[in-house]
């Protein structure tokens, strides 16, 4: 069973005023449902590498009247490389990203220092991957790498057959 990202976004207590950062956030889909979430109010930052990817990510966000969406082109991988100050975001969100990155450690540092205290982490990746011959990042590793960093695992939540899904309080 697939459970799009609006469908997902309500296991993140997500709240108009708030602060999300997206990392890694592709094609966006993730952006649209927080954006959505706030109604306006608050702002979203899609994060990614790939400047095309975050191009896509602001035509859509324009199409969609969603002026909350704000992006940023970094690595989540380098030393403070999200361009965010420390303590600035209520919730990051790392979805099906872990297993693609080389240096998780960074990222899971990066998510740990621009998060405010109590901010959370939503991290949904995959179980098994849809091609069958990808390399997954288990779940019990993500629980480790965040545990690590000094997060508290808060919930596991359903994200469907595909993926796992928990967020981590800071």
């Amino acid at each position: 069973m697939f459970i799009a990202p609006d469908q997902i976004i309500n296991n993140f207590d997500i709240r108009p005023g708030q602060v999300v950062a997206d990392f890694g956030s592709g094609s966006g889909h993730y952006v649209m449902a927080a954006a959505r979430k706030m109604n306006g109010d608050g702002v979203v930052y899609a994060i990614d590498i790939q400047k095309n990817l975050l191009e896509s990510v602001k035509s859509a966000a324009e199409k969609n009247h969603l002026g909350n969406v704000e992006i940023i082109w970094a690595d989540v991988e380098g030393k403070e490389g999200v361009k965010l100050a420390s303590g600035s975001v209520d919730l990051v969100i790392i979805s099906n990203l872990l297993f693609q990155l080389t240096d998780k450690e960074a990222a899971a540092k990066e998510a740990h220092r621009v998060l405010k205290d109590g901010g959370k982490a939503a991290v949904i990746d995959w179980t098994k991957m849809m091609t069958g011959g990808g390399v997954v990042f288990p779940k019990q590793e993500a629980e480790k790498l965040f545990l690590q960093q000094g997060f508290a695992e808060e919930k596991e939540f359903e994200a469907g057959d595909n993926h796992y899904g928990i967020i981590f309080k800071k």
